[in-house]
């Protein structure tokens, strides 16, 4: 599908949400370093997000300003994007003494284009430490802020820059604003999930040929929606499924039924013993991923001798964090489907990424279009190490059943609470800790659960869900009461950041 939006990025905590809030309304757009405009054709409209930077430093990113008059379309500067274009096009930024952010009240003095429909002093995020002091030749103020600082200004007929964040939710009418601005676009929304799903179809035909591609699936959401898009586009496939035994209960025999359900062949591998007997006396988070990684791709090549394509569920979250515009990023932990020897496939053009272009709530809609039932394509994530990173420090027979009686509990009562698709992902960890605990007037030196709720968009950040009081203490007594070798329960209140989703 043609490219309608593209979004360059100066290295904003919110680019990825300028693209999802694009595609919302219809239009196809992707993030870009601000370098590759030049390479861009056929554009219908470019966004240049926020950044971190001030545009009043040496060396700070520009934009090729000559290639955006060129190109004549649609251009929206947001925060940094704002800044940038007031000062390439004669205008004077100066920075401030302090960093303004928070909300702030939109008020607004010219309502004709961008700001059609948007309440005046309706509520804006600001994330910025330039203002504009003095306008290019031609500009004019759109709205202010209640400083009467210039926030919203027209550059030309359709050139905007908005000192604000209409991509967050804390912009009141920040769909409004964005949507006022695509429909600046000559041809209109075309983006619709059940075209892609045949423009995927035909890119996979097209790219396979006849050669056997080979897929490893989890019953996840992402590896099962890339399984039955193979399947439907016809091509030589064979789908692997390594079971390393750190499932949730019963999972492995619910992946396979599944499967079977979707009338998609699946190759099972059972080695939970080979995994845990590896995982022994093993504590380093770090360690245990590389090793159950390792040992993985063992398994996973081992059976995959008739590979011509890896097949893989990359998603664009995980495309742009892999290779940003130029931004640093440090290994918070490490990712299954980067190790060194898919690299190698990779540099033999081995590997095929289907869904490499979407977020996780369109991989979710691509699953409905193929006809996958809402069981698996709402299932909460689940990480490629599975339980392995629920179970702090040394991975045991005992501590796997232990969680996965835990899990299976609390899973199920917030189906029955309607609490599951309200929540992104929930679980139960156990803690690398015994506490004293009283059973049957006895003492007692056993295990502690910690639950965990979060409510995410792509698990970039995350918020504990805040679940009933008496929904907790009904999991608590079932698990306190049906599960062995358990005696506290924990409910976890912490954020991403600072924390990570899960506890490893």
């Amino acid at each position: 599908m043609d490219i309608q939006v593209a979004v360059l990025d100066y290295g904003s905590q919110y680019s990825q949400l300028i693209v999802r809030r694009i595609r919302e309304q219809g239009y196809f757009a992707k993030l870009f370093p601000p370098a590759e405009l030049p390479d861009l054709e056929g554009i219908s409209a470019v966004v240049l997000s926020g950044g971190p930077r001030s545009v009043t430093e040496e060396g700070a990113p520009d934009v090729h300003l000559e290639v955006l008059r060129r190109l004549n379309v649609p251009v929206l500067g947001i925060c940094y994007g704002m800044q940038l274009l007031s000062r390439r096009l004669g205008g004077d930024v100066k920075s401030r003494a302090t960093r303004e952010y928070g909300p702030a009240k939109l008020m607004v003095e010219d309502d004709e284009v961008l700001l059609a429909g948007v309440k005046d002093r309706s509520r804006i995020w600001m994330s910025h430490s330039d203002s504009v002091k003095a306008l290019p030749e031609g500009a004019s103020v759109l709205a202010r802020n209640g400083a009467g600082a210039p926030v919203a200004l027209r550059f030309a007929e359709c050139w905007f820059g908005i000192q604000f964040h209409p991509e967050v939710t804390h912009t009141e009418d920040g769909t409004r604003i964005l949507r006022n601005f695509l429909s600046l676009i000559p041809e209109g929304p075309r983006f619709s999930m059940a075209s892609f799903k045949e423009e995927l179809l035909r890119r996979i035909r097209e790219e396979v040929g006849a050669r056997k591609v080979v897929c490893a699936v989890s019953g996840g959401v992402d590896s099962t929606v890339l399984a039955v898009l193979l399947h439907e586009a016809q091509v030589p496939l064979h789908c692997i499924f390594v079971d390393h035994g750190l499932l949730r209960k019963d999972e492995g025999d619910q992946v396979m039924a599944s499967f079977a359900a979707l009338g998609v062949e699946v190759d099972r591998i059972d080695c939970g013993d080979r995994f845990l007997a590896a995982l022994q006396g093993i504590e380093d988070p770090e360690e245990k991923r590389r090793t159950i990684g390792d040992l993985f791709i063992d398994e996973f090549f081992g059976h995959a001798t008739d590979l011509e394509l890896l097949a893989q569920g990359t998603l664009y979250p995980d495309v742009i964090e892999s290779a940003t515009s130029g931004s640093i990023a440090s290994r918070i932990k490490t990712h299954h489907n980067r190790v060194d020897r898919i690299l190698e496939l990779q540099k033999q053009g081995k590997v095929i990424e289907p869904l490499a272009e979407l977020f996780k709530d369109e991989v979710r809609a691509l699953g409905h279009t193929l006809g996958i039932p809402d069981d698996l394509v709402y299932r909460h994530p689940f990480p490629g190490p599975g339980l392995a990173v629920r179970i702090p420090g040394e991975v045991t027979a005992e501590k796997v059943a232990i969680v996965q009686e835990a899990d299976a509990g609390f899973i199920q009562a917030l189906k029955d609470s309607d609490w599951y698709r309200k929540t992104w992902q929930a679980y139960a960890a156990i803690l690398p800790v015994r506490t004293v605990g009283v059973k049957g007037d006895e003492r007692s030196h056993e295990w502690c659960i910690a639950l965990r709720a979060v409510i995410s968009e792509d698990a970039m950040t995350a918020d504990w869900v805040e679940l009933p009081y008496p929904l907790l203490r009904d999991v608590s007594n079932h698990i306190l009461n049906g599960v062995d070798g358990v005696n506290r329960v924990l409910y976890d209140i912490s954020t991403k950041p600072p924390a990570t989703i899960e506890w490893e």
